[in-house]
């Protein structure tokens, strides 16, 4: 590929460009934002980037800014996915998404709670028939979590002949002294504490409340005390519905686990009714409560002399945890493979790359799957999401991981039965 358009220059957008920038056979790279002033602070980073400013919600601009280019990476919020799709099927070339799109037009008669799943479901048959009839790739949930989770899950089950149960779970306890409750998009990040969470259970995709079904968990490989894991809501355990029986050995249960200092500044806000977009009255004034709590939530850092200041001011913790367990069955055998993932945190991140931990982690994790795409190594045409990857192209993905120092440990424990999850 020669030419390639990011489409939101935020915290992963920024890294996926300088990424790319050092991609030898990428001639040029359009760094489109709606906010001009981002495109351009990206690419005063970059030798290869053009800033573009561009509203994503124009389907038109959005395709007259990748006039050209190969290949489309989308980093924006859910509700602009549509739009992105639509571009880049227009224009008949291949896709990538952090997440997966919401409100997919074809899906709009289905009831609101289900019309997310619809939409996979949707993007899978038809986008995909689309997208396959213009010899082009698109991939969705390509970040960290979706995105190396599922990468990992891959690896967990190919350990087993069978698998009962996947439990994915992140923790994050990076927090400085300056208030930056969340390293990545705070829109993101609030929409998704609010919404309804996904596990599949016996076969069945289901919805479970957000900060329910609370686990604990200790782990000697993290030197950390024991932390709070609750449900999220989550791409991965979606996936793997779809996917069982072609990609995780007929897995009939996922959970997807969440905790730190985000989930704790959020749940008290969930439970006082802080984060929902339905408009209130308040002596007279009209207020939309996430737009209010929004408001005075700083943005993440991206810029690489604001992550210095913010370091120099104090760190508080630097730590966390990324942990895949897979049950099931081995030359008969009950087992449970448990699997850890190590990245750098946000001091080591900012010395290797000038990067947030989350920038590095989320941002070059997303940028892997684009690297397999800008180097011919995805010969599947239509749309997959990141689960779906070949075995072959996971244990290129997992070397390249490596390069960058993200790399993980793996245990099989004989004798060891799904434990309870619900919480």
């Amino acid at each position: 590929m020669k030419k390639v358009m990011v489409c939101g220059c935020g915290v992963q957008g920024s890294t996926i460009c300088r990424k790319l920038d050092e991609e030898p056979n990428i001639e040029q790279i359009i760094c489109a934002d709606h906010d001009l002033a981002a495109a351009e602070a990206v690419c005063r980073l970059m030798k290869k980037g053009i800033p573009v400013q561009v509203d994503a919600s124009d389907l038109e601009a959005v395709k007259k800014a990748a006039e050209g280019c190969e290949l489309l990476v989308n980093v924006m919020p859910l509700n602009f996915g549509a739009n992105m799709l639509k571009a880049a099927m227009d224009l008949g070339c291949s896709y990538q998404d952090l997440a997966a799109c919401e409100n997919i037009p074809e899906c709009m008669d289905v009831d609101e709670y289900d019309r997310w799943i619809a939409g996979i479901r949707y993007m899978y048959e038809e986008y995909g028939k689309v997208f396959a009839a213009n010899n082009a790739t698109a991939i969705i949930g390509t970040g960290s979590a979706p995105g190396i989770m599922c990468v990992m899950a891959r690896r967990c089950v190919n350990e087993l002949d069978e698998c009962d149960t996947i439990n994915m779970m992140v923790y994050e306890g990076v927090e400085a002294k300056r208030f930056l409750p969340f390293w990545w998009s705070t829109d993101v990040a609030l929409a998704d504490m609010q919404e309804d969470a996904y596990a599949l259970e016996e076969g069945k995709l289901i919805r479970t409340k957000p900060f329910s079904r609370k686990i604990l968990r200790k782990w000697p490989e993290y030197d950390m005390q024991p932390v709070m894991l609750c449900e999220h809501a989550h791409d991965e355990p979606v996936y793997v519905g779809f996917n069982s029986e072609k990609y995780f050995k007929g897995c009939k249960n996922a959970y997807f686990k969440y905790g730190g200092l985000g989930i704790q500044f959020s749940e008290p806000l969930y439970r006082a009714g802080l984060l929902g977009w339905k408009e209130e009255e308040v002596d007279g004034q009209k207020v939309i409560p996430h737009d209010l709590i929004l408001k005075h939530i700083p943005n993440a850092p991206k810029d690489p002399e604001e992550i210095r200041k913010i370091i120099e001011e104090g760190v508080v913790s630097d730590d966390g945890a990324f942990v895949v367990e897979a049950y099931g069955k081995k030359d008969g055998k009950d087992v449970m493979v448990e699997l850890h993932l190590q990245a750098p945190g946000l001091i080591e991140s900012y010395q290797k790359a000038r990067m947030t931990g989350e920038m590095y982690l989320t941002g070059q994790g997303a940028f892997l799957y684009t690297k397999l795409l800008v180097n011919d190594m995805i010969d599947q045409k239509g749309l997959i999401s990141s689960d779906m990857l070949s075995d072959k192209q996971v244990e290129q993905y997992i070397r390249w991981a490596e390069e960058l120092g993200i790399t993980y440990t793996i245990e099989v424990k004989e004798g060891v039965l799904p434990v309870d999850l619900k919480g």
